[in-house]
């Protein structure tokens, strides 16, 4: 839902800052005024197309922001999640249009190109008039509005379902096929790359081990002369080695003891240390005893590290991954070696699914037409008392010339529409008349309000050419879908704007200097007199106001019998 509008610097605008609520509101004022002005605002944020023309006459650059709320929008919710812009149930989207034609677009404070603010627009706002976001002029979107009529969910989701798993099996298909034209070569490279790899005996235990040995062998000689040489130190028959040093010193200490008996704890330490020493120099003895120097043994190590490494470069992997190469081509191989019964397999399952999905299509089809023939009798109907007497609404299926399934089922889904009688109907997209379209498009929203999925609707010159009886009827249709989603509707009809939950002025103001228009939103008295003003024009008398009280009465607004002092504050 729409919350709030601010505009600045906006063809005749400097400054308006609105508030919106549910329901339906109308935007009324003089001839002149700009009514318009919010729509266009709002048109623009939205990712209309814009030029320097529209920065008001001595201003650097306009600038428009809009804020929604979308807790209950679960389209718009979903956009900004996947995009990373959402902001916990809220949406602020800003324009900026400079003087020299440049223009900027921010969602949620991140800047964004206008096709991104137009795709997002479109989950948020329909304008019904001679604007660009009027979604009702989509195919898809028509679609959806005929189906949600008829309540074919469940049917929809089934060929979706059946359609998605259909599109995996001509995937899975193309693929088998794809591998069968080059499958003896393939299959040749396999089964030599595998014999290579099985030759070694290759595991990641028996390469840590080979690489091991290898680095032990290659350098046998350096650790057999150092480890000689660390045992001399720790252990040598003669000389100061570490044993022979540790036990010394342990015996005087073991002396002096005796005398303060504060020297046992590091006569106690001293005598672990003698003792691992002792070890230890036990444990590296053996070690040098189990060392050999093997030329033999080391040259075929470097052998078989040699392959492993030119095996490695090979596949473009560490020796290491080598075990894990192997059992991915041995997995392939068998897959290729298995691709005719595979093959087989997909067939039969493409050929049940396309037969499921014929056979729930033509359900779902017969759905819709039936659904289309009350459609079209409730909407022509509708129409007739929107002042398009003879006026008639077609709904055209018409078979798609790709028999294969598709994700919505076998048909093309159009509206069409004459708006008097006599005319042949033609695409709803090519109503020349932005009145007639908004009525159209009208009679549309509220009889398939319930499937519909944007929250806010506009309605631009949806009363133009009528009045009186037809005019209050378009006034109870805006009023009826507003119970459904939120309204805004722009009226020079007093009988329109009485209906409306809320109402606000649009006037202009002229000085010496400069010209500007403001927006502020009425009080129930303040409605009485601008309905008066629009009822009794420039002389507004007592018997007018009445007619204008009596006009909101009728119109379910309770409190119009209550004359108010309060006065709105004044935006813009």
């Amino acid at each position: 839902m729409l919350t709030h509008i601010h505009v600045r610097n906006l063809a005749i605008v400097d400054e308006i800052d609105v508030e919106l609520t549910a329901g339906m509101t109308a935007l009324t004022g003089e001839t002149g005024a700009g009514k318009s002005i919010l729509v266009d605002a709002l048109g623009l944020v939205l990712g209309d197309r814009a030029d320097s023309s529209v920065v008001r006459h001595g201003c650097e650059r306009a600038e428009i922001s809009a804020g929604f709320d979308i807790r209950d929008n679960a389209g718009a919710t979903t956009w900004l999640v996947q995009r990373d812009l959402d902001m916990e149930g809220e949406c602020q989207l800003r324009r900026i249009i400079s003087r020299e034609g440049r223009t900027r677009g921010y969602i949620n404070g991140q800047t964004a190109p206008m096709q991104s603010l137009r795709e997002l627009g479109e989950l948020l706002v329909d304008i019904h008039g001679q604007h660009e976001h009027q979604s009702l002029l989509r195919s898809d979107v028509q679609r959806e509005l005929l189906d949600a009529f008829g309540g074919h969910q469940k049917l929809l989701s089934q060929t979706g379902s059946i359609y998605n798993d259909w599109k995996a099996a001509i995937q899975g298909l193309e693929a088998v096929i794809s591998d069968a034209a080059e499958r003896d070569a393939r299959l040749d490279l396999l089964r030599y790359q595998l014999q290579e790899l099985e030759a070694l005996e290759l595991s990641s235990e028996a390469i840590r081990n080979i690489d091991a040995e290898h680095a032990r062998q290659a350098n046998a000689g350096h650790l057999l002369a150092a480890s000689q040489q660390a045992l001399n130190r720790l252990d040598a028959e003669e000389g100061n080695s570490a044993y022979i040093l540790i036990s010394k010193t342990l015996e005087q200490l073991k002396e002096l003891s005796a005398l303060d008996s504060r020297l046992e704890e590091t006569t106690r330490l001293l005598d672990e240390a003698a003792v691992l020493v002792q070890e230890g120099t036990d444990t590296l003895r053996n070690y040098s005893d189990s060392l050999e120097i093997d030329p033999e043994r080391l040259q075929w190590l470097e052998q078989r590290t040699g392959l492993l490494h030119d095996l490695a470069r090979k596949h473009r992997c560490t020796p290491g991954d080598l075990p894990e190469i192997e059992t991915n081509i041995r997995l392939e191989l068998e897959h290729i070696e298995n691709a005719d019964q595979h093959r087989d397999a997909l067939q039969a399952k493409l050929a049940s699914l396309e037969q499921t999905w014929l056979a729930t299509a033509k359900q779902l089809s017969g759905k819709r037409r039936k659904a289309a023939r009350t459609f079209n009798k409730e909407i022509t109907a509708s129409m007739q008392t929107l002042g398009m007497k003879g006026g008639v609404f077609e709904v055209s299926i018409k078979t798609r010339k790709d028999p294969s399934p598709g994700s919505h089922g076998l048909e093309d889904i159009e509206f069409m529409v004459s708006a008097n009688t006599g005319q042949p109907v033609q695409p709803l997209s090519k109503v020349a008349s932005g009145g007639e379209l908004s009525r159209v498009s009208l009679s549309i929203q509220v009889i398939s309000a319930g499937g519909a999925t944007i929250p806010t609707m506009i309605f631009d010159e949806v009363d133009s050419g009528i009045g009186g009886g037809v005019a209050e009827i378009v006034g109870q249709k805006l009023r009826a879908l507003g119970t459904e989603r939120q309204v805004l509707c722009v009226t020079h009809l007093p009988q329109v704007a009485a209906l409306a939950n809320q109402q606000m002025q649009v006037t202009k103001l002229s000085g010496e200097e400069s010209t500007r228009t403001r927006i502020r939103t009425l009080n129930e008295e303040e409605r009485v007199d601008e309905l008066a003003r629009m009822l009794g024009g420039v002389k507004i008398t007592k018997q007018t106001r009445e007619h204008a009280r009596e006009m909101m009465q009728l119109a379910g607004n309770p409190r119009a019998d209550k004359p108010s002092k309060k006065r709105t504050k004044q935006t813009g």
